[in-house]
C-alpha cells in the first residue's frame, strides 16, 4: 500500500531529480532510497537473498577458508 506525502526539497536538489530520475519516477526513487534505512525486514530478505545465492556462499566460504589458513600458518 501506498501512502500519499507531501515534502519539502531544495529547488537544486528538486531540478537535479527531475533531470537525473525523470518526472513520475521521484516517489519510487526516494522510497527506494529511504527503504533500507526504515525498514527492517529489508536486511533480513538480503541476507536470505545473498544465502539463496550459490555462488555467493562458495566465494564466501573460500575466503573464509583461506583466512583460516593464513591464521594457522
Amino acid at each position: 500500500m501506498s501512502r500519499k506525502m507531501t515534502i519539502s526539497v531544495d529547488e537544486e536538489v528538486y531540478h537535479g531529480l527531475l533531470s537525473v530520475v525523470g518526472r513520475r519516477k521521484i516517489s519510487r526513487f526516494i522510497s527506494d532510497l529511504a527503504r533500507p534505512h526504515v525498514v527492517e525486514d529489508n536486511l533480513e530478505a538480503g541476507y536470505k537473498a545473498m544465502a539463496a545465492d550459490e555462488e555467493y556462499e562458495a566465494e564466501a566460504r573460500e575466503w573464509c577458508s583461506a583466512l583460516i589458513r593464513d591464521f594457522h600458518d
